[in-house]
C-alpha cells in the first residue's frame, strides 16, 4: 500500500469511515475484475480519491453499491463496496501510476532490482499494467496517453536536473498525470463545468504527492544512493514546506469552485487530510494520537498497529522494569529472569518469529490490536491495551487555523468530525 492520504479513524465519523473503506475496497476490486488477482497489489490510498471525487459529482442511486464477500482485511466481514466508472477510472489510473513507480525502483536499482534478470521482470510487468489501463482508460474515454507521457518525460527531467533546477520542473510530470485524471471525473459524473477546478486540484495534488514522496525518503535515499529531487536541484526542507502549504491552500480554493452532490468526504479528505500528511511528512504535527499516550502507545490509525514488542519499544512493559540485579533480573536464557520461589509463575517466553506472524495476523483481523481491552503481543506475549479503547479525543482542530471553510457551505451539517 503506498499514497499520502491515509486518515486516521479518529478524524472520520463512523458513516464516512464507512464510505471512505468502500471506495478502497471497491479500487481493490475494480483491479482484480478488469485485470486479475496480481493487479491488485497496486491499490492505494491516493488512487481511491478518484473513485470518491466522481460518486461526490453524481445523484445518489442503487447501483453505486454492492456487497463485497468476506475478506481477511475485513475481519472476515461483508461490506458494502463502491463499484462504477469512478472504480473503474481509478483501476487505470494506479495501474499505469504503478507501473511509473515500479519503473523508477528499477531505474534507482533499488533491492533485488539491481539483479538484471528481476529488473527484466519488473519492467515487463510495468508494461503490462501500461496496457492494461490503457484497454480500461479506453472504455471510459480516459486516454492514459497522458499518463505514459508524463512517465516518461519524468525519466528525462530527472537526468537533466541538478543544482538550481526548479524543484517545480520535476515535479511537473507528475502534476499533468494527476490533473488529467482528477478532471476526467467530471466527464464521467456528466459535469464538464467541474473540469477546470479539478485540474488545478489535481495538477496540485500530484505535486503535493511528490513532494512528500521526496521529504519521506531524502534520508534513505541518501543512505542508497538513490535519485531524491530535493537533494538533486539542492532544495531545502523549508522551501518544500512552502511548496507543500501552499499547495494544500490551492487545493482548497479549487474545491471552492466545484459542483458537488455530496462533497463530504472529498472534502475531509482533500481539504483536512492533506494538511495532516503534510504535517506527518514533515514531522510537525498530526493525530492527536501520534507519540506516546498515556498508555505508552504510538502512532495508530485505520490501516492497522505495530506491537511494541516488535520494534524494541523502550516504554516500560506491564510486568515493569526489572531492578538491577535483583531476584528479577534476566539471566542467560531468560530474558523475564527467575522469579523467587513462591511468588507465582514467570511471564510467558516471547513467541518465535514465524509463530508471532500467524498471532499478528489473527489480532489484526479480529480488531483486537485496535478495540481490545487487553489482548496478548504477538511476539512479546506482554499485556497491551487496543489503541483506539475509550477514545475520546478531539483530534481534528485544523478548521480552527485555515479558515479552509470561510465563505463555503462544504461543512453545513456534513458530519466531517470537525467544528467547521
Amino acid at each position: 500500500m503506498f499514497g499520502i492520504v491515509r486518515p486516521c479513524s479518529h478524524r472520520l465519523t463512523e458513516g464516512l469511515r464507512t464510505e471512505w473503506m468502500a471506495h478502497l475496497c471497491g479500487l481493490c476490486l475494480a483491479l482484480r475484475s478488469d485485470h486479475g488477482q496480481l493487479a491488485r497489489v497496486v491499490t492505494n490510498y491516493d488512487g481511491l480519491i478518484v473513485s470518491v471525487l466522481t460518486e461526490a459529482q453524481v445523484e445518489s442511486s442503487t447501483g453505486r453499491r454492492r456487497t463485497a464477500g468476506p475478506c481477511p482485511l475485513r475481519a472476515m466481514r461483508t461490506a458494502p463496496v463502491a463499484q462504477g466508472e469512478g472504480a473503474r477510472l481509478a483501476a487505470a489510473v494506479s495501474l499505469v501510476l504503478a507501473s511509473a513507480k515500479v519503473r523508477d525502483h528499477v531505474a534507482d536499482r533499488d533491492g533485488l532490482l539491481k539483479r538484471r534478470p528481476v529488473a527484466l521482470a519488473a519492467r515487463r510487468l510495468a508494461a503490462s499494467w501500461d496496457r492494461a489501463g490503457a484497454r480500461t482508460g479506453a472504455s471510459l474515454g480516459f486516454d492514459t496517453a497522458v499518463l505514459v507521457d508524463a512517465v516518461d518525460r519524468q525519466t528525462a527531467i530527472e537526468a537533466l536536473a541538478g543544482p538550481g533546477t526548479s524543484l517545480l520542473t520535476v515535479t511537473e510530470p507528475t502534476e499533468t498525470a494527476t490533473a488529467a485524471a482528477f478532471a476526467h471525473t467530471a466527464v464521467l459524473a456528466g459535469r464538464p463545468h467541474n473540469a477546470e477546478p479539478l485540474a488545478e486540484a489535481g495538477r496540485l495534488f500530484g505535486r503535493l504527492a511528490h513532494l512528500l514522496d521526496a521529504v519521506e525518503d531524502q534520508a534513505s535515499d541518501a543512505a542508497s544512493g538513490a535519485w531524491n529531487p530535493l537533494t538533486e536541484t539542492g532544495t531545502d526542507l523549508a522551501e518544500a514546506r512552502r511548496l507543500a502549504d501552499d499547495a494544500v491552500h490551492g487545493i482548497r480554493l479549487a474545491l471552492r469552485e466545484v459542483d458537488f452532490v455530496d462533497g463530504r468526504l472529498a472534502h475531509v479528505l482533500l481539504a483536512h487530510e492533506l494538511k495532516q500528511s503534510v504535517n506527518r511528512s514533515f514531522g510537525t504535527a498530526g493525530c492527536a494520537h501520534g507519540g506516546a499516550d498515556a498508555h505508552g502507545h504510538g502512532d495508530a490509525d485505520v490501516h492497522g498497529h505495530a506491537d511494541a514488542g516488535v520494534h524494541g519499544s523502550h516504554q516500560p512493559g506491564p510486568y515493569g522494569s526489572p531492578p538491577p540485579g535483583g531476584p528479577y533480573a534476566p539471566v542467560p536464557g531468560n530474558p523475564y529472569g527467575s522469579p523467587p520461589q513462591g511468588e507465582g509463575p514467570r511471564p510467558p517466553a516471547p513467541r518465535g518469529f514465524l509463530a508471532g506472524c500467524g498471532v499478528f495476523a489473527g489480532l489484526c483481523c479480529t480488531c483486537q490490536m485496535c478495540c481490545a481491552k487487553e489482548y496478548e503481543g504477538p511476539w512479546s506475549r506482554k499485556k497491551q491495551e487496543g489503541f483506539c479503547r475509550d477514545c475520546d479525543c478531539d483530534c481534528c482542530d485544523c478548521c480552527d487555523v485555515c479558515k479552509c471553510c470561510d465563505g463555503c457551505d462544504c461543512c453545513d451539517g456534513c458530519d466531517c468530525g470537525c467544528d467547521c
